[in-house]
């Protein structure tokens, strides 16, 4: 399941319409297929006033404004995004950088967005363990890169799954299986997409990521990781170590904890240490890992 990527389309829950005797969902569908926004948009008035307790109605009308707020764009820059990216060379056959790329981008017209963003919280608010709901906001609130607003998001869910004990629902309000697993998983996707900015600004929301799980979940190794990484970026290398003992403890044959211990020690200038765990890793690894380990031993006995 790919929980960044679920905001269109959610699946939507049976409703029935008196006049063409099909579901809201098949009309919905149907009309959001052939971006025909006028016709959505009288159906979800006409839904609104059949059901406006229905969950999916919700979910529909976040669709309907995240869809309309979208705005396709191309554009030129060093940074190219997705697939479709056209390169544009220099006259001189000799260099062979290109000059710059052209490549499709989107950009959100927030004052549409900001209506999607009313209806999914009162959708969240009428029906608070509709994972799906939450994570469709998330997702919104990371393309549009408001990650202030991202964070405090991802925190309350993390807060809310230790009142409802991990009794989620997805699509049609059906009970989400290993919910508390893909509700973890999730979040280290966020956190991932948070470090891929490789904005250290965006170090601190990490960490409040972070120790919002541990609150509740003090053995999820990842999080303890997650937290090491940022003080090792902070260089506050003692604060790192203190996490990553943790993590071992939990796990004393897990590499990526072992590397980081590793990595820890090294940057701390305790040589010994950093040996000492590298050479754990060549025990425990795979072949890419146990090379990977040697190298570094290698280079740590020269100095």
């Amino acid at each position: 399941m790919n929980k960044k990527a679920i905001f269109l389309i959610f699946s939507l829950t049976f409703g029935f319409s008196p006049i063409f005797g099909q579901t809201f969902k098949q009309q919905f569908d149907d009309l959001f297929s052939k971006k025909d926004t006028l016709g959505q948009q009288q159906l979800l008035g006409k839904w609104e006033k059949a059901d406006n307790n229905d969950p999916e109605l919700y979910v529909a009308y976040f669709n309907y404004f995240a869809k309309k707020s979208k705005k396709e764009v191309v554009t030129f820059g060093q940074n190219p995004k997705g697939n479709d990216v056209f390169q544009i060379m220099d006259n001189d056959t000799s260099k062979k950088e290109p000059l710059a790329y052209m490549y499709g981008d989107a950009s959100y017209d927030y004052d549409i967005l900001k209506k999607g963003f009313d209806y999914i919280d009162k959708g969240i608010e009428k029906h608070p363990d509709r994972l799906d709901m939450r994570f469709g906001k998330i997702y919104m609130l990371g393309q549009i890169e408001d990650y202030e607003n991202f964070t405090k998001e991802i925190i309350k869910t993390i807060d809310y799954s230790a009142v409802n004990k991990n009794k989620w629902t997805w699509a049609d309000s059906k009970p989400l299986n290993d919910s508390k697993n893909s509700l973890l998983s999730s979040i280290q996707d966020y956190q991932l997409q948070l470090y891929n900015t490789q904005n250290d600004n965006l170090l601190d929301n990490m960490k409040r990521i972070a120790e919002a799980v541990l609150k509740y979940y003090p053995d999820h190794i990842e999080s303890l990781s997650n937290l090491s990484v940022v003080f090792m970026l902070q260089k506050e290398y003692d604060k790192a170590l203190e996490q990553l003992l943790k993590a071992e403890k939990l796990n004393p044959k897990d590499c990526i904890v072992l590397n980081n211990v590793a990595q820890a020690y090294k940057l701390y200038g305790d040589t010994k240490n950093a040996i000492k765990y590298y050479e754990l890793i060549i025990e425990h690894g795979d072949e890419q890992a146990q090379n990977y380990a040697k190298g570094q031993i290698e280079a740590l006995q020269k100095k």
